[in-house]
């Protein structure tokens, strides 16, 4: 079982090593694509400090950067002038990745919505996914769901059965390095996507289903906790490990004045498994100091 962090490393923050330097949209139109692919070259040098810094410190999981290449929906990757740089590097870590067993993912950003009905939002839905998936591809990444691309199905637009009819034909318009990637998660609003829900879409796409605990607290689908783990690992395919979310109420926990939905700095909760092989993101503010002192607490626990 692996635990992992989100994209951030605050350890190597602190000696600005980072992975997400971009720019205003001001100033890529001054600077244009040679600036980025710039920041880009920079970003991925780091990236491979972020992927040395994990395997030393035994975390296999982590979910890289959406934000390594600056403004790419407003071109091709292949066009960066630092591209055959950028391959040497991403050749490297990928091999270091493999050798270490260190799982790498992605989860795109909320306006990436399969599910839109609007044709523009569509499209560059379509190309920012493409390109998450060629990015893993010069990582040399399994096409499967072990490498990941995670998204929400988007908007409900007040109809909950439409959106996920939209979101499986939007599916097979994706490049196929991309689609074997793909994945869905539930929601935290209850009139949203329960874990329900998207079993619908799996059964039309066979897209696996990430199971996040904290969300499913406020959008159930009458599903115990129990019940929608199973049911999420069951859309997984054999002989790859299901990936869940995991994180505790910062209302709870560290500020009552927070909203309900908040992520606290933290994990606070053992995370129940239910003796499922499962590898776990944690989506803590802490972020790998977070992993690290539950990786602790967990030892603690099991030597009790």
């Amino acid at each position: 079982m692996r635990y992992g962090y989100a994209a951030i490393n605050l350890t190597l923050g602190a000696q600005k090593i980072v992975v997400n330097r971009s720019m205003m949209k001001a100033t890529f139109t001054a600077k244009g694509i040679a600036y980025a692919s710039e920041l880009a070259l920079a970003n991925f040098i780091d990236l491979e400090k972020f992927i040395d810094w994990n395997i030393q410190n035994n975390i296999l999981f982590y979910r890289m950067s959406s934000d390594m290449i600056p403004w790419m929906s407003e071109y091709e990757i292949s066009d960066l002038p630092d591209y055959e740089a950028i391959k040497i590097i991403l050749t490297r870590c990928g091999e270091k990745a493999a050798e270490a067993c260190l799982r790498l993912t992605f989860h795109p950003g909320p306006f990436n919505v399969l599910a839109t009905n609007t044709p523009t939002v569509l499209t560059k839905t379509i190309k920012e996914l493409r390109q998450h998936a060629e990015i893993m591809d010069l990582l040399n990444l399994p096409v499967s769901p072990f490498a990941k691309i995670n998204i929400h199905v988007g908007g409900a637009f007040g109809d909950k059965v439409s959106a996920r009819a939209r979101f499986a034909e939007s599916y097979v318009r994706l490049p196929a390095t991309t689609k074997q990637r793909l994945t869905v998660e539930n929601d935290d609003k209850a009139n949203m996507f329960a874990i329900s829900d998207l079993l619908w879409l799996y059964e039309q796409t066979g897209i696996p289903v990430v199971f996040d605990y904290f969300h499913h607290e406020f959008c159930t689908g009458g599903l115990t906790e129990q019940g929608a783990l199973f049911a999420a690992i069951g859309t997984w395919p054999a002989g790859i490990t299901p990936v869940v979310h995991f994180s505790s109420s910062k209302k709870k926990y560290e500020d009552p004045s927070s909203s309900p939905t908040s992520h606290a700095d933290y994990v606070y909760d053992e995370v129940k498994t239910y003796e499922q092989d499962i590898d776990i993101m944690f989506e803590a503010k802490a972020k790998e100091m977070a992993v690290i002192k539950y990786m602790e607490m967990h030892r603690m626990l099991n030597e009790v």
